[in-house]
């Protein structure tokens, strides 16, 4: 059986939900991230980035969540897309894990999170993660899914990020961008995304944003942990 290292946060909700549309069974390992738990030599030992989600299949160790959704999709043959859209789908996939995902993140992360503020670092993600939006809003105007006439992993890696549009843009989320809006709003009423946000909602993690949280999400604040 799949073991699942989870904590609630837009990548790890990918792998959950492709888990939960598939009903491939898993054993859920949360990994308090506050607490630093990433960081500890068992969990480096599966992932050596230090970053969730992780999955172990059968003594097969799979980190980043865009890999691992390549590689399950793969070994089950299921959302991976057709051999005719294989090469638009790896497009969207890696516009995904280079783009859409880093900007938001850092969108957040300079706005919300920084210890010090840069308006420039500010007003630079959060355009990119807009511009991404924007690709992506294109893309979708006479479309239903991302790639193909199917549901896929693409669908999957982007959604877990759309998801969190206002923290992400700081505005009226997606009522810029219509034609994702559409999509975002498809995908969000499947059966398998309100089975995805209850994974882990048993288990107590921190939500408390400390200083051990900020130590254990941000080391590089801190040289004297180098």
């Amino acid at each position: 059986m799949i073991r699942f290292y989870f904590h609630p946060r837009p990548n790890p909700m990918k792998v959950a939900l492709y888990l939960e549309e598939t009903g491939t069974p898993y054993e859920l390992v949360p990994v308090d991230t506050l607490k630093g738990e990433q960081h500890k030599p068992e969990y480096r030992a599966i992932n050596p980035n230090g970053k969730t989600p992780a999955i172990e299949d059968d003594g097969v160790r799979v980190f980043d969540s865009n890999a691992i959704l390549l590689y399950l999709s793969e070994k089950s043959g299921r959302l991976g897309g057709t051999p005719e859209n294989r090469a638009e789908l790896l497009s969207w996939m890696m516009f995904v894990a280079s783009g859409l995902g880093p900007y938001s993140g850092q969108s957040v992360h300079f706005r919300h999170a920084a210890p010090e503020q840069i308006p420039y670092a500010a007003n630079r993600y959060q355009r990119e993660a807009q511009r991404h939006y924007e690709v992506l809003d294109t893309h979708l105007a006479d479309r239903t899914y991302l790639v193909g006439e199917e549901f896929s992993i693409a669908d999957i890696a982007a959604w877990g990020w759309v998801d969190k549009a206002g923290v992400v843009l700081g505005d009226a989320e997606l009522a810029g961008f219509p034609n994702l809006k559409r999509w975002f709003d498809s995908i969000n009423s499947r059966p398998a995304v309100a089975r995805a946000r209850a994974v882990g909602q048993d288990v107590r993690f921190q939500t408390e944003m400390d200083d051990t949280a900020r130590r254990a999400l941000f080391p590089q604040n801190y040289p004297e942990q180098a």
